[in-house]
């Protein structure tokens, strides 16, 4: 059976996974225009934010850990945007 994530184990894992989208290497053909690569790099983050979707829902959640996975999710975002632009 799997193990149950605590919140701060998804924020540091959303962090890996951010990186690991900005590190993906270009493709030699295609660029950026790669179908490949624009769908790894829509994947990661994709897979980021939903570690940390439902975190600010739950009610044992401090608020701290709230505005935490809030970062998080826009820093995703803007991950997505930056690296395809």
């Amino acid at each position: 059976m799997a193990k149950n994530l605590t919140m701060l184990e998804k924020i540091a894992k959303a962090r890996v996974l951010i990186q690991k989208a900005r590190d993906l290497p270009l493709p030699a053909e295609g660029g950026k225009h790669d179908f490949s690569y624009i769908a790894q790099v829509k994947d990661i983050p994709r897979q980021a934010r939903d570690l940390g979707k439902f975190s600010p829902l739950q009610l044992s959640a401090s608020p701290g850990i709230k505005e935490e996975v809030k970062a998080v999710l826009a820093e995703a975002d803007q991950a997505n945007r930056e690296i395809l632009l």
